[in-house]
């Protein structure tokens, strides 16, 4: 068989064809993985549509939490065997040479490669990864849950890492969806006491079942940072937002207690207001974050085969590709949605 099943964009505004292409040769350092399972990410509706400044060449393959079985590596892959199964990631490579690999930031490396957006990604029955970066799956885990881990699950365990808050302080989780449900658990997991925001009360419910210890619906409380800052006794140590509406960031800041970070892994369209003057006086820390080193994703890996990480995802098909985003546009997805490509 020398053909595979993908979805591939061809046009930003068209929906995405599932349609038969040439299954790819791996290069020297890479290795040809079949799919089994991929997670959809939000990100990957934002490729689809050419929503970021640097756009994908089309046509292209998105999807960036795919996992499945190694079947041919290139002549210098050393890392990896057939066999093997391995995921892709966002940071499907980087250049391994510049001032931020050299120093533990390869996912600032301006030389990076993105899965599923500047290279084919897992939406399709093959694809190919980087050997020296592909993430490896340890044996007996559920397949099927370990996709959004490779996104979802190390972008928001890098984001908390950021917030620099310890055991036994506040954090807050703006959003619980396909990475807020995920953040909250491994916030409970790493020691914070966990609130969670939202304006969906099914949300904030999935959130108490994680371990969140307070809730609060930001589209019935007349002022939710003065809420948070009464129930956290001063407000909370760190924030993380996952959202994607402007309302959640100037939310996120208000309720910090003084000394506090927030973090940004959510990419919404607008811009964010900052009060420069309660910034500079209560020594506020804004960071952005994006997604995790290999390090971060190996230690993100151990938090779900440890069983301390349970991804609620519903399971679909390839052809459901444009439905799903569709849903996912609308807001209609309660945690995640993987792929079957089995």
């Amino acid at each position: 068989m020398n053909s595979m099943n993908a979805a591939v964009v061809h046009s930003f505004t068209d929906d995405l064809v599932v349609e038969e292409l040439p299954i790819p040769a791996p290069g020297p350092f890479e290795a040809l993985v079949k799919v089994q399972f991929s997670g959809v990410c939000h990100t990957d509706l934002h490729a689809a549509h050419g929503d970021w400044p640097v756009k994908p060449t089309l046509p292209f393959v998105p999807g960036h939490e795919g996992v499945g079985t190694v079947v041919e590596i290139g002549d210098q892959v050393t890392r990896l065997a057939v066999g093997d199964t391995v995921g892709n990631a966002w940071l499907w490579s980087a250049c391994g040479e510049c001032e931020y690999c050299q120093t533990g930031w390869e996912t600032l490396c301006p030389d990076q490669v993105n899965g599923g957006y500047s290279v084919n990604g897992s939406f399709g029955t093959h694809m190919l990864v980087d050997s020296r970066y592909a993430p490896i799956i340890p044996e007996h885990v559920d397949l099927s849950a370990v996709g959004p881990i490779l996104c979802a699950g190390v972008t928001v365990y890098k984001g908390l890492k950021v917030t620099d808050t310890q055991p036994g302080q506040w954090v807050l989780i703006s959003g619980i969806g396909g990475l807020g449900h995920i953040a909250v658990q491994y916030a409970v997991a790493m020691g914070r006491r966990v609130v969670a925001i939202d304006v969906d009360d099914s949300k904030l419910e999935l959130a108490e079942q994680h371990g969140a210890e307070v809730t609060v619906n930001a589209a019935t409380v007349d002022n939710p940072a003065a809420e948070i800052l009464e129930r956290t006794g001063g407000g909370v140590h760190g924030a993380l937002v996952t959202a994607v509406n402007a309302h959640a960031f100037p939310q996120a800041v208000a309720s910090l207690r003084r000394g506090g970070t927030v973090s940004l892994v959510g990419l919404p369209p607008e811009e964010f207001p900052l009060d420069i003057f309660t910034t500079v006086l209560f020594g506020l820390t804004i960071r952005g974050s994006i997604v995790g080193t290999r390090k971060d994703m190996a230690e993100a890996l151990d938090f779900y085969v440890r069983g301390l990480i349970h991804p609620t995802y519903t399971v679909r098909t390839l052809p459901e590709i444009n439905d799903i985003f569709t849903e996912m546009g609308k807001g209609d997805i309660n945690g995640r949605v993987v792929l079957d490509l089995n």
